[in-house]
This record gives C-alpha cells, sequence and structure tokens, in this order.
C-alpha cells in the first residue's frame, strides 16, 4: 500500500474516495478511528492510501480532478 495523501477534511476525503471508487481504484483509509479517539479534534489527518499496483492511476484520477496539489 502507498499513501495518495493525507488530509483533515472528511468532506474531501470522502469525495476523492468516491472519484477514485469511480475510476475502478480501491482505496482504504487509515487513522480515521485514531481521530475519534483523541477527541474529534481534527489535529490527526487521514491517509488515503491504495495499492501499489494502483498508484500511479490514482494519481492521474486526482491530478485530472484537480485535486493534486497534496498529492505525495
Amino acid at each position: 500500500m502507498k499513501e495518495l495523501l493525507r488530509t483533515n477534511d472528511v468532506v474531501r476525503l470522502s469525495w476523492l474516495e468516491a472519484l477514485l471508487a469511480d475510476a475502478g481504484v480501491e482505496t482504504l483509509v487509515l487513522d480515521l478511528h485514531t481521530s475519534v479517539l483523541e477527541g474529534s479534534i481534527g489535529i490527526l489527518p487521514r491517509r488515503l492510501m491504495v495499492s501499489d499496483h494502483d498508484y500511479l492511476r490514482a494519481r492521474r484520477v486526482l491530478l485530472d480532478a484537480g485535486e493534486g496539489a497534496d498529492i505525495a
């Protein structure tokens, strides 16, 4: 698995997951529950992960959608 990006914005994260799912790229969000455990104050970013095999395609999908400013 490779990290595609980190964000505290749950709305953006949901949008990116939907965008990638539409392109056939499976994602995994890490640190989702860690944020809740620490009181849901949003200081710990969530990590959007994709398989090594899908990484370049996922980057291209997000860049084509104008979502490339903070992609790893």
